[in-house]
């Protein structure tokens, strides 16, 4: 395998593995995250895709935007770039397509950012554009072993949006969503149905986006040799 994606949701995977990748869903859990991506790695994959939704920092940003940064950061100020011959390539197919693709930073944090306050806090601090849960661990584990990494991701939540507290009750650890914790919680708070339901179509743009840029893919065998931008 030249390239091989991780994702959070089992649903981004679902996305990857139809467009012709390998692909893992690690259930937003940091250690199954570094798992499959060092499992990856000793199998000789040599590029991992960080894959799937994302939270925007960046106000201008809706949901299904599509993002291709060009590196990932960390709040210590750890800044990896991603591989530069597989981003232009993703690039130039997505802009013949005609779809656009942010190209700022994406931040890699252990826990989402749920508040308003917090992407905006986030945003100032990092230049970030989007926080994800995924990708800094991905860009970790290439850069440990000399591999290379790329990002693409779609905007699922907005900066100038909370996210409902039953969002924040995770997945399973096979990238499907907690529904009995979900339940729960909007038992307990009723309040939280309306922006539930938003931020279920919102998602759903995000993966509609994410479908439509992995049509438009350079395959995944006929990867580029590997720079990295510097």
């Amino acid at each position: 395998m030249e390239i091989a994606a991780i994702t959070g949701l089992e649903a981004e995977a679902r996305i990857a593995r139809r467009a012709g990748f390998a692909a893992h869903a690690s259930g937003g859990i940091a250690v199954q995250t570094f798992a499959a991506a060092e499992s990856y790695l000793a199998q000789g994959v040599h590029t991992l895709l960080s894959f799937g939704i994302a939270g925007a920092l960046a106000p201008h940003l809706l949901p299904g935007t599509l993002l291709l940064p060009r590196a990932v950061v960390e709040e210590g100020g750890t800044r990896r770039m991603v591989d530069a011959g597989w981003r232009a390539r993703l690039a130039d197919a997505l802009a013949a397509a005609g779809l656009h693709a942010e190209p700022g930073d994406l931040l890699g944090a252990d826990e989402a950012a749920a508040s308003r306050a917090r992407k905006a806090a986030l945003f100032a601090a990092t230049g970030a554009v989007a926080i994800d849960l995924e990708s800094h661990i991905v860009a970790r584990s290439a850069a440990h072993a000399g591999g290379s990494f790329i990002v693409l991701r779609a905007v699922a939540d907005p900066a100038e949006r909370d996210l409902p507290r039953a969002a924040l009750e995770g997945l399973d650890p096979t990238g499907m969503p907690a529904i009995g914790r979900v339940f729960h919680s909007v038992l307990r708070h009723p309040g939280q149905i309306l922006p539930l339901i938003r931020l279920a179509g919102d998602t759903r743009r995000a993966l509609l986006a994410l479908r439509s840029a992995l049509e438009q893919r350079p395959s995944p065998s006929a990867a580029p040799s590997g720079s990295v931008a510097r």
